[in-house]
């Protein structure tokens, strides 16, 4: 499928994919999307707290490095799980522009050992961060009370709604520590269903620019 790289309305880079229409993040503001759904009501209702993350759809690693910055103002340490099943180019990402817009040029090596780093292992980007990114299909997850914050990140419903099935949803609660929370950009009635059917409390929040509402689920 052809792909581009585009600019957000946040000034922000995404990978847009032109056959679906579809694009990695917000086309009204990556870097303002990832603050607002995983950063503001995921991540930091866990300050203080050593936790373990699992996004569903690792792409660019904008979250993950995003979560890294935020972690050390919040006082975590990190362990931090991304699957991703098609890992985004080299060349895609050399084409981001997540450390000029963030500020973050001290990070710069950072944001690149994430991506350099091998595959199926935990790497430690440092004393307070490990990373582990597994190429993997989001069916075939079957991990279990692993995680205290889920990063439910995958490609919208209009395009792969398989992925925001009942299935994937039981699969999401069953990797979950209890008392913990999974976040998304979406709000649709049928996502909500799926999530309400597997166990999870939901609740809609306000969402990032460009999008009215989106979901916060706990698993008690």
């Amino acid at each position: 499928m052809k792909r581009e790289i585009i600019r957000t309305l946040d000034g922000s880079t995404t990978i847009h994919i032109k056959d679906w229409n579809e694009s990695y993040h917000s086309k009204h503001g990556a870097i303002q999307e990832a603050q607002h759904v995983f950063i503001k009501n995921g991540l930091a209702l866990f300050e203080n707290k050593n936790i373990s993350i699992l996004e569903i759809g690792f792409g660019t690693g904008l979250n993950a490095f995003i979560t890294y910055l935020e972690s050390k103002k919040l006082g975590q340490k990190i362990a931090y799980t991304g699957v991703e099943a098609y890992p985004v180019a080299p060349e895609e990402l050399t084409a981001m522009n997540y450390i000029e817009e963030l500020r973050a040029l001290n990070y710069q090596s950072f944001f690149d050992a994430m991506h350099t780093t091998p595959w199926e292992q935990e790497n430690s980007i440092d004393n307070d961060f490990v990373l582990k990114k597994r190429q993997q299909f989001f069916q075939d997850i079957d991990d279990v009370a692993q995680y205290d914050l889920v990063y439910f990140d995958a490609f919208g419903y209009r395009v792969q709604p398989e992925l925001w099935s009942t299935a994937i949803f039981e699969k999401m609660y069953r990797a979950m520590k209890k008392d913990s929370v999974l976040v998304t950009y979406a709000a649709r009635g049928v996502v909500k269903r799926s999530m309400l059917e597997v166990g999870f409390e939901v609740e809609k929040l306000a969402g990032p620019p460009g999008k009215r509402e989106m979901f916060r689920a706990r698993k008690h």
